[in-house]
């Protein structure tokens, strides 16, 4: 196969990725225009490729796997004359297309790598436990805020100045959103991404956590930190909407419906009053579907 057949591939698989992991998010770009669509898709794709090497058990060497596709990343965006690139994967491909052709900063993506690295025990840089909303945020970084920023060019907005902060809000949103709702399955990682001096102030410490984790009893400790964690996420979500409206007309209702979507898992977790610890809640397909055609409809 040349290099073009193969970025293809890299594309398709990205697709099927946002379709198999990412079903919130999947729905929201639906909505997007065709050729948007894709850099996104290979966006996700790359984080879901990186993503299974560094949580995904089985994996020979993480950190190796990680410095490789860091490798091929360099490589693939600066192919020499004598390079085929034959070992570079497709996904990686896709994305070197990806961020050519929307002039991504690659700083982004260095970013995203290092705090993927911060997932490995085998990394200097690993950290399995964050002690306030400050510490995390220095992991968010990497794994939330740039993601927001890679999606600007793609999405295109008015005011690529004025979208910044309010898209660093919206991956920070979604990112506390993932750590509130995958809580149960994060311990059983021996990771707490929430932040363990806020959870202490509720009475919550780690026994207390891998006890409702092993039992499905949640505290009225844990309820209450968790009702404070979402209250801190939901002001995230209220930093991000603004920018909304400074996103292109044609993007501006996959990323509505994107954020309504996944702004949606809080209420469901607090519709079984935060008892989340051992299972993950979703959102009904219905409710999803209306989001959509909602954000399709209100367009403007």
């Amino acid at each position: 196969m040349t290099v073009a057949e193969r970025t293809e591939r890299g594309y398709e698989r990205g697709l099927e990725a946002t379709a198999t992991h990412g079903r919130t998010y999947y729905l929201g770009t639906r909505l997007l225009p065709a050729d948007r669509r894709r850099g996104v898709y290979a966006l996700y794709g790359f984080a879901r490729m990186v993503d299974d090497i560094v949580d995904v058990p089985g994996h020979p060497d993480p950190v190796a796997g990680v410095d490789a596709i860091d490798e091929q990343l360099s490589r693939a965006l600066r192919p020499s004359a004598t390079d085929d690139l034959a070992d570079v994967d497709e996904v990686v491909l896709a994305l070197a297309d990806t961020i050519a052709r929307f002039d991504i900063p690659e700083s982004y993506f260095t970013a995203f790598l290092a705090s993927m690295r911060m997932d490995l025990p085998q990394s200097p840089l690993f950290r399995s436990r964050y002690r306030t909303f400050a510490e995390i945020g220095e992991y968010m970084w990497g794994s939330a805020a740039v993601i927001g920023l890679q999606m600007l060019p793609i999405i295109g907005t008015l005011d690529p100045d004025a979208a910044r902060e309010p898209a660093i809000a919206l991956g920070e949103a979604f990112q506390l959103t993932n750590f509130i709702r995958d809580i149960g399955e994060d311990l059983d990682r021996d990771r707490i991404y929430l932040p363990t001096e806020e959870l202490a102030s509720f009475g919550v410490d780690e026994a207390m956590l891998f006890e409702a984790r092993r039992t499905g009893v949640t505290p009225q400790e844990v309820r209450r930190a968790l009702a404070h964690c979402i209250a801190v996420t939901r002001a995230r979500y209220r930093d991000a909407e603004p920018g909304i409206a400074l996103i292109e007309s044609r993007s501006r209702p996959g990323i509505r419906a994107a954020f309504e979507l996944y702004r949606d898992i809080l209420d469901r977790i607090e519709a079984v009053d935060h008892r989340i610890l051992d299972h993950r809640v979703v959102v009904p397909n219905r409710r999803r579907a209306r989001r959509a055609l909602g954000a399709l409809i209100t367009r403007r």
